[in-house]
């Protein structure tokens, strides 16, 4: 097939990339966002450039030239591989077969731009991705194919994210875009009784309120690791959290109860996290080791204020 890659950043590259690699169909053209001042060029754009393809940078996909320049590379498929700017209807039903996409989560569960964040914050145990034929609404057309993936209890957003669902994701996408070319791919209606939306899990979302259960505190900080990062305050500074685990815990909530030679434990509801890296302001994160010694923590000390 002739397909055009709509994608950015590392998933869209590595979608590109493995496209490439299989060596089945041609990519005509890849659609990325506009370069930002200041900022490096996106790894989608400088792997479609070091590979001698065609790149096109729109603002919007909307524009009559635009329009007729995704009709004259006569695609057969359009792949969307995280993308930012709208694709409007148009757009999308240009390709002979139109277009399919990406999204983090098993839908209709957890449309929305945070979709991996709140299930492991909600303390889930199982989540997935989706391939979809996108509509104009936010995540909603029918699902092509999904693929379960389960959420480990020490699982954070990063480790969810890098290490199963980008890699599963690829591969699925490859799976699609085989089924598309076989004249097999299926249109299953999202079952809209079983919808969901979150929107963006922000540094508001993020505040740790030691008062909750420690599973719901360890849970919050694994769902914000490493965006946008769980915090607490320290004497009206504030302290983002990182690496941690569950273990006991005794004595006031938000108060100093462990000290080791790595770490340090916070007493919450039923339970401590015992943490062993973290960021102060804006500045590096360090290891408890060294956080213990610049700010001289002691039994007893209060967070959270």
């Amino acid at each position: 097939m002739r397909i055009v890659i709509n994608g950015q950043q590392a998933f869209g590259q590595a979608c590109l990339e493995a496209i490439l690699k299989a060596g089945k169909d041609d990519v005509v053209a890849v659609y990325t966002a506009p370069d930002v001042n200041g900022k490096p060029i996106d790894p989608i754009k400088q792997s479609a450039l070091d590979a001698g393809l065609e790149v096109r940078q729109p603002a919007n996909f909307e524009s009559p030239e635009i329009l007729e320049e995704l009709r004259s590379w006569d695609a057969d498929l359009m792949l969307l591989a995280y993308v930012i700017i709208f694709v409007p209807e148009q757009a999308r039903n240009i390709p002979k077969n139109g277009t399919i996409c990406f999204h983090p989560s098993l839908l209709p569960l957890h449309r929305g731009p945070s979709s991996i964040n709140w299930p492991i914050i909600w303390g889930a145990k199982q989540t997935g991705l989706t391939i979809f034929w996108p509509d104009d609404g936010l995540d909603e057309g029918d699902i092509l194919l999904q693929k379960q993936i389960d959420i480990l209890p020490d699982d954070t957003l990063g480790t969810l994210y890098f290490d199963k669902i980008f890699p599963a994701g690829v591969s699925a996408t490859l799976e699609a875009v085989d089924l598309i070319r076989s004249g097999e791919a299926p249109k299953i209606p999202q079952d809209e009784t079983k919808a969901t939306y979150e929107s963006w899990c922000r540094r508001t979302n993020a505040e740790i309120d030691w008062s909750r259960s420690a599973t719901e505190v360890y849970n919050l900080i694994r769902g914000c690791n490493p965006q946008p990062g769980a915090w607490t305050t320290l004497d009206g500074e504030e302290v983002q959290i990182f690496d941690c685990e569950l273990t006991a815990g005794t004595g006031r909530f938000g108060r100093v109860c462990a000290i080791d030679d790595t770490s340090f434990t916070i007493n919450s509801g039923l339970g401590g996290i015992r943490i062993s890296r973290v960021r102060i302001g804006k500045s590096a994160k360090i290891n408890s080791a060294q956080f213990i010694s610049d700010k001289k923590i002691e039994l007893g000390r209060r967070f959270g204020t």
